[in-house]
């Protein structure tokens, strides 16, 4: 690469990393051609990239960023970055479905999330959790009860309260 494409490359990849809240480093040691076309392809889908970066590349952009934690020991070997641009968790869930398919490859180095480093058995964690759809749908089906209640408890304050007023008006028309 020339020392045009180079800078080019850099300036792409600090603006990749300052978009993705989520970062996962990996190790793609042993995956052929079609098989990263395949991961790249599921991550799109889940609205992240995979994209190689030399590990002297990485280190200079991390080195030059003040708000990035050091993660040079972690760039030796070959290193995919994957950038989770929409939900942390489907982003690793992509990746860990897809090293159960293809003989635990790739496999997590590290990840990056809130500019906070987080190990391997963490990310996978986080592979564990539900969607982000999922989790919304869970929250507002515990606010919906709530809210049916007292909605429910209002309607029928009003509805004694109708009753009542009907009640004082006949007696008021008995009496008049």
């Amino acid at each position: 690469m020339d020392r045009a494409r180079k800078e080019t490359f850099v300036e792409e990849l600090k603006e990749r990393i300052g978009r993705a809240p989520v970062l996962y480093l990996t190790d793609f040691t042993g995956l052929n051609v079609k098989a990263m076309t395949e991961l790249r392809s599921s991550l799109r889908k889940s609205g992240a990239e995979y994209v190689v970066v030399k590990n002297r590349i990485a280190k200079r952009v991390f080195d030059e960023s003040e708000t990035l934690p050091d993660i040079g020991e972690s760039l030796s070997g070959p290193t995919g970055f994957v950038f989770g641009y929409e939900d942390a968790a489907a982003a690793a869930k992509v990746l860990s479905d897809f090293a159960k398919d293809h003989d635990k490859k790739p496999t997590f180095k590290l990840g990056v999330l809130d500019n906070k480093v987080i190990q391997a058995e963490q990310v996978e964690k986080i592979a564990k959790l539900p969607s982000r759809e999922q989790l919304l749908a869970e929250l507002a089906g515990a606010m919906e009860s709530p809210m049916a209640a007292l909605a429910s408890a209002l309607g029928a304050k009003l509805q004694e309260m109708a009753g009542l007023m009907d009640a004082l008006k006949d007696e008021r028309a008995k009496a008049g």
